[in-house]
């Protein structure tokens, strides 16, 4: 928002429109809550009409893929069966999955069983058993654009503590929802997440958090769960990012894999879940884009 843009001059967000029927009061308003000290969004994070139509028709193949996989997951299949499904949709509907590679790693897909707090490596010797809870994480880029959110599944007979876990990590996610307004903070919907954790006996991974989503992978801003009302970065429309807070059933402490520096783990051996929705603020409120 440095560079000076004249009140007749084309829009920044290539609308068509001369500035100051468009983004000026925008740019404005954004500009005095900056001056009261508040981080606010940088022009390239805020995605126009064209660019949220582009990314929400990857997040169909997101949703289409983690709906086919609700339908057939089972119990005795292995985690690189799921690998597989992912790849093969993806590509067949003309998507390409975004983990593939990236940063080197080496799947389509994150696979995160019980104790995996995230990052799990699919594998033919990782075979789903009755009481298990897994995190399944697609990714897809599709002409240039991003989607990407997760899903738990139990698998069998699961026990009620496990149950409740990915129960209440769910509620959590939604309760979050509820706080994702334009002109309201990040930590509106961050303290929200963290309190019903907390309330429930549960913690919340501090160290990684959700991100913005859309023309990258992974952008601006980083976004926490363990935040404060008020605080960290304003929300405003054409904003797309992700809930995607990663509850532990016992302490906060993980650790990284030494061996591949992917897998993450809960320090304690517990339990830990995690839904992920991908958000955008509009102009009265959000809409779920991929879930």
């Amino acid at each position: 928002m440095s560079v000076k843009i004249g009140r007749n001059d084309p829009c920044w967000c290539k609308s068509g429109k001369k500035y100051k029927a468009c983004h000026q009061a925008f740019d404005e308003r954004i500009a005095l809550i900056a001056s009261q000290g508040h981080t606010v969004p940088p022009h390239n994070i805020i995605k126009n009409r064209d660019q949220i139509a582009g990314i929400k028709e990857s997040c169909k193949i997101n949703i289409a893929v983690l709906d086919y996989i609700e339908e057939h997951i089972h119990e005795g299949m292995n985690t690189a069966e799921i690998d597989k499904i992912v790849y093969d949709m993806t590509t067949r509907m003309g998507g390409i999955p975004a983990p593939l590679n990236y940063q080197g790693y080496p799947y389509s897909v994150c696979t995160s069983v019980n104790d995996q707090v995230c990052h799990g490596f699919p594998s033919e010797d990782v075979i789903l058993k009755s009481g298990d809870i897994i995190n399944v994480d697609v990714s897809t880029i599709l002409n240039g654009y991003f989607s990407d959110s997760s899903r738990m599944f139990c698998i069998g007979e699961v026990s009620p503590e496990k149950k409740k876990l990915v129960q209440v990590t769910k509620e959590c996610v939604e309760l979050g929802l509820k706080e994702v307004k334009p002109w309201g903070f990040l930590g509106d919907m961050g303290q929200a997440v963290h309190d019903h954790a907390f309330a429930n006996g549960y913690t919340v991974v501090r160290e990684i958090g959700g991100h913005g989503v859309g023309l990258e992978f992974h952008e601006d801003p980083w976004v926490s769960y363990n935040s404060k009302r008020g605080q960290e970065m304003l929300m405003v429309p054409g904003m797309i990012f992700t809930i995607e807070p990663m509850v532990n059933m016992g302490k906060v402490d993980i650790y990284i894999d030494d061996e591949n520096d992917w897998e993450v783990y809960t320090a304690d051996g517990m339990p830990s879940a995690q839904w992920e929705i991908m958000v955008l603020v509009t102009e009265d409120g959000h809409e779920v884009l991929c879930w």
